[in-house]
């Protein structure tokens, strides 16, 4: 079973339908029909509540967490093992630290990094990742 990890652009992607939209679909699609499985760190889900609170109110983030918390994502803690895989992925590249959190999961979890955020690019030689637009 392929296995999946959303970076904030992916899910900020899905929320608004913005570009890239569909691929995230298609991934969630796959996960209803127990043919994938995707994870997503806490961190990052911090990440798209506080853009999401920003962009449209905290009122309809609360409606966006409910529908995001009835999908197929398993969200993952950041523990200390996943802190340190972090830590050198954010000491190595120039990326902001949600996003090296879900670089670290997507390595712990021998997953793919769904994404469409540049600053991802410097990773592909470590990391298998899925760009989404």
């Amino acid at each position: 079973m392929k296995r999946h990890v959303l970076d904030s652009f992916a899910v900020l992607s899905y929320l608004y339908n913005e570009s890239g939209a569909e691929k995230v679909k298609q991934i969630l699609h796959l996960a209803i029909q127990d043919r994938a499985e995707i994870y997503m760190s806490s961190v990052n889900w911090a990440e798209v509540a506080y853009i999401s609170k920003r962009k449209s109110g905290p009122q309809e983030w609360i409606l966006a967490s409910f529908s995001l918390t009835r999908l197929p994502i398993e969200i993952v803690p950041a523990d200390l093992e996943l802190a340190n895989i972090a830590s050198d992925f954010k000491y190595k590249y120039k990326i902001s630290l949600a996003d090296a959190f879900a670089a670290a999961l997507a390595k712990a979890k021998k997953a793919e990094l769904l994404t469409g955020d540049p600053e991802f690019r410097e990773l592909e030689k470590e990391l298998k990742i899925d760009w989404i637009s």
